[in-house]
């Protein structure tokens, strides 16, 4: 075992230090199976100095941008700070330090609201970003979906033809078509540069349409399969192009309340009969049935979603891509640059991870693709758990509630970090930023909030809103924040 020397990279410690425990580290970089140690240092030893030292690893990315961790709690200023006294005196045992790679870019954290969108007649229930964060698209319960120009932050298109409410509004993961679904269960598409219906109305729902859910871009370069699920128990599978259903996955016992399409082909399903089914939607066969939670499955999350919903578009170039188009390919170059991404995001961080929220106040953690065995049981929310997000890179999870509160939980093993605390009222959705550095959510209190991953704290508080944020999400390419609920404005914001 090395010793660690006071001449050394790490230089002589502070002379106003009285603690000199030593113990003994090993620095060993996540997903990569690169190690330094076991080295005897100071427990005073700071965060730099470990950056220094993980700095000769020859790890992907970069140290300095890189967060440290030891028995599950981050370093944030030095090794003393997150040991225990007994930890220091111990002489056996060897910390293992784990270093996260973080991205190699950095998404500015909102502070200010540059424009308060009207046009909408009722409440905004839905308000998603296209996968390269160029494009809005709104739907609201007056029954029309709104396309907005984000150079000019004002309205683009209003398309009308639902005839009720619009519950869910989703972008193909290519950017070149967006799916809209009412509550007379009516599904429409649209082209997003012209605000036009594409092709027929999709009709074979039997009640309101709850979630829905594109084919990844990285399967089909087309983008022509859409998943749907609805209060009428069924799942239907859609030719976007053709304008007729390929298939109808039958088998739940009540309404469906979410869908998630994964990586590999599988399509997910929760329910209100309290069970997650697993479908191959090559063929429509039931591959499993998920148990384990006493109340309605309210909300999925997968750990690939967000490489999934950006497709082709990669957000660390968007320094490039944010002044001019996105460069005119054919379908399968587009699908060959979603496949790349969606390799190496599965190569890190693999198997594919499902997480589900409940009204029983609990998460579930499952490896769907491999066995029906609940992985971790997540505790701790008091009330409905309604809304669920991975982390763009997959390492930190998110979970909002009726409670009020926001927890965080490690993206891969399901442990509990911390609870985010601020909001007085319902917290009913979250999105992340591009960077996994920051998440905002939106309120029943009628504010916006942005916390940090970092301080693990309320980094900006953003008031405005008049009445409950029902919706909020962070453009892909990390330059605005939108907000909308039921005083029917949509916000934007920006740092």
């Amino acid at each position: 075992m090395g010793e660690f020397s006071s001449n050394g990279i790490m230089g002589a410690t502070d002379e106003k230090m009285v603690d000199t425990r030593q113990v003994s580290i090993m620095i060993a970089v996540e997903e990569q199976a690169l190690v330094m140690g076991p080295i005897d240092v100071p427990v005073t030893v700071t965060l730099d100095q470990i950056k220094q030292m993980a700095e000769g690893l020859g790890m992907d990315g970069d140290p300095f941008m890189s967060v440290y961790f030891v028995n599950n709690k981050e370093i944030t200023s030095s090794l003393s700070g997150v040991l225990t006294n007994e930890e220091k005196d111990d002489h056996e045992t060897v910390f293992k330090i784990i270093c996260q790679p973080q991205a190699v870019f950095k998404v500015r954290c909102i502070t200010r609201c540059t424009s308060s969108l009207s046009g909408h007649a009722k409440e905004v229930l839905s308000a998603n970003f296209s996968g390269d964060g160029r494009k809005l698209a709104t739907g609201s319960g007056d029954s029309s979906v709104r396309f907005w120009d984000l150079d000019t932050e004002t309205p683009e298109y209003t398309c009308e033809g639902h005839g009720d409410w619009v519950l869910a509004v989703a972008w193909a993961p290519s950017g070149l078509r967006v799916a809209s679904a009412s509550k007379n269960g009516k599904i429409l598409i649209w082209d997003p540069s012209s605000g036009k219906q594409m092709g027929k109305p999709l009709m074979g729902h039997k009640d309101y349409v709850s979630f829905l859910c594109w084919e990844p871009l990285h399967l089909n370069g087309e983008c022509r399969h859409l998943a749907s699920c609805s209060k009428d128990q069924t799942i239907r599978i859609w030719d976007v192009v053709l304008g007729n259903t390929v298939r109808i996955l039958t088998g739940h016992t009540a309404g469906i309340t979410c869908i998630r399409w994964g990586g590999s082909g599988l399509i997910y399903s929760a329910c209100r009969d309290r069970t997650i089914k697993v479908w191959r939607a090559s063929d429509g066969v039931l591959c499993r049935t998920l148990e384990g939670h006493g109340h309605w499955v309210t909300t999925l999350a997968l750990s690939s979603d967000y490489v999934m919903r950006t497709g082709a578009f990669d957000p660390k170039d968007v320094e490039i891509l944010a002044y001019k188009e996105l460069p005119k390919l054919g379908h399968g170059e587009y699908q060959e640059m979603a496949k790349s991404r969606y390799d190496a995001f599965m190569a890190n961080r693999g198997p594919e991870v499902l997480v589900a929220g409940s009204d029983d106040f609990t998460l579930s953690m499952w490896h769907p693709t491999e066995d029906n065995k609940i992985k971790k049981k997540m505790t701790g929310h008091c009330q409905t758990v309604n809304d669920v997000k991975f982390s763009p890179d997959g390492r930190l999870l998110a979970s909002a509630s009726f409670d009020k509160s926001i927890k965080l939980w490690d993206g891969k093993t399901g442990d509990f970090i911390t609870t985010l605390r601020g909001h007085v009222q319902c917290v009913f959705q979250i999105a992340w930023s591009a960077d996994s550095r920051f998440l905002v959510s939106g309120s029943k209190d009628s504010t916006v909030k942005v916390w940090s991953m970092k301080t693990k704290k309320l980094e900006v508080d953003l008031p405005g809103h008049a009445d409950e944020v029902y919706a909020v999400d962070w453009s892909p390419d990390g330059q605005r924040v939108v907000s909308g609920g039921k005083d029917k404005v949509l916000k934007i914001w920006r740092h």
